[in-house]
């Protein structure tokens, strides 16, 4: 399993998504610059109006998660939410923006990101998939020891692959192959048994032994890990 935990990044768009996925409604969301009132709801037939304040454009999955189901159920506690909005309140409206226009870096030291994913979306997708790539946060050696090497966000669309697979070592066909294994991710729906999300289901195990070089891959893997 390829799993990296990432840092939610929103436009307007990527989080009414998120809260409509949540929600099973449709939502509508409009940023204001009211600090007093940070987040109004209004229900209308069977959708919901959101007036929010644009700080929450840079909240966490956890901060959005609680706040999707506030919005669902209109109850329970929200601690999440409200250390948050203590936290950010005074946050300059340009310092948010930048940060979630910060440039998505592909271009590595040995390898290109884009150049892999344009490659391998052509010959494994047909250029279907419209997943964003860059190279994930750069962590000392010893954190890295397990097989952290790549992931995917379905709520933003981004996909990450660990910086420390940007290695002279590192063969290409190693890193396509991690970049197929996550572009397999936005493509496959995932399935549920017993409650639990099934990610690496019986069509993803599959399809991820189509990559042409998966064998020597996980050889390769095996053999080297992420030393």
């Amino acid at each position: 399993m390829y799993q990296l935990s990432l840092q939610f990044s929103n436009s307007k768009e990527v989080l009414q998504h998120y809260l409509e996925t949540v929600i099973g409604k449709p939502v509508s969301v409009i940023l204001t610059d009211n600090s007093a009132s940070v987040i109004s709801i209004r229900t209308k037939n069977n959708s919901i109006s959101v007036r929010m304040h644009w700080m929450f454009l840079n909240a966490s999955e956890e901060v959005l998660r609680e706040m999707a189901g506030f919005i669902k159920t209109r109850r329970g506690r929200t601690p999440l939410i409200g250390k948050f909005i203590n936290e950010n309140r005074t946050c300059p409206k340009k310092k948010v923006h930048s940060i979630r226009q910060t440039r998505i870096l592909s271009q590595g030291r040995f390898f290109d990101l884009k150049e892999i994913f344009d490659s391998v979306n052509n010959e494994y997708f047909r250029g279907s998939v419209t997943s964003s790539i860059s190279w994930g946060k750069k962590t000392p050696y010893r954190a890295v020891r397990k097989r952290t090497l790549g992931s995917y966000c379905r709520h933003t669309g981004n996909i990450r692959i660990n910086p420390v697979l940007d290695r002279k070592y590192v063969p290409l066909y190693f890193i396509r192959f991690v970049v197929y294994h996550e572009m397999l991710h936005s493509s496959i729906t995932e399935e549920k048994k017993e409650g639990r999300r099934s990610v690496h289901n019986s069509e993803f195990r599959k399809r991820e032994r189509l990559f042409r070089e998966y064998e020597k891959a996980v050889s390769w893997e095996k053999r080297h890990g992420t030393r």
